[in-house]
């Protein structure tokens, strides 16, 4: 009996830790990184800042905390696209037109967890971000490259090309804001995966093929 009481307790902390993170993430989304400071999480999470602060002692911990929680959904998203992918050179082009996608749907949240100015304590938590991602596409890259279907390259340096190509496009200064309109929004997101596939070497006529093939339809699997 005392061990599901543990438990029962066990479930509804985590539970609410998983409710300040949410919280976390709607105000980072709503109003970028900046926001996501505790008195405001603890208001949008209904509960007390005085909770907060001890699942969280410091802002920088609920940002650390929001910002590997992103990362999970991002690199789950990935690989169940790339897993469903039926050789290397589609597992690639679906990973990153997925990133693409979805970046898309959250530019807001995508802004603050990759590249929003913010202070240096802050950008060093988000490093282990940008390295993931880019560690991704690298992955994808070294597989296409080892079963032929892209030319013999340097993947750890194509995969960071290819991330900031796919940042400048995506929410950057000069990339086009797209609110609303999830057919633009999903054209931009296979525009920049062919233009990805294309600077890695893959023929132009094959790169449409596997981008049309890719089904955007739903990027928001994986969370």
């Amino acid at each position: 009996m005392a061990y599901r009481r543990t438990a029962r307790v066990m479930q509804r902390l985590a539970a609410r830790g998983d409710a300040i993170i949410a919280a976390a993430r709607a105000l980072a989304s709503d109003q970028g990184m900046q926001a996501v400071q505790i008195v405001p999480v603890a208001a949008r999470a209904g509960i007390a800042a005085g909770t907060v602060y001890r699942y969280f002692p410091a802002k920088t911990d609920l940002i650390a905390a929001l910002i590997s929680a992103v990362l999970e959904h991002e690199i789950t998203a990935m690989q169940r696209a790339a897993d469903a992918a039926p050789g290397p050179l589609s597992a690639l082009a679906a990973v990153l037109a997925t990133f693409a996608a979805r970046a898309q749907r959250d530019r807001r949240l995508a802004w603050a967890v990759i590249a929003e100015p913010v202070e240096p304590q802050v950008d060093a938590v988000r490093a282990a971000f940008r390295k993931e991602i880019a560690a991704e596409f690298e992955q994808r890259i070294r597989a296409a490259v080892a079963g032929g279907h892209v030319p013999e390259q340097d993947a750890g340096l194509a995969s960071t090309a290819i991330f900031g190509a796919l940042l400048g496009g995506l929410i950057g200064p000069l990339a086009p804001h797209i609110a609303g309109d999830s057919v633009v929004r999903r054209e931009t997101a296979q525009a920049l995966t062919l233009f990805s596939l294309r600077a890695l070497g893959v023929a132009d006529a094959h790169a449409r093929g596997l981008v049309m093939q890719i089904d955007l339809a739903r990027p928001e699997q994986g969370g």
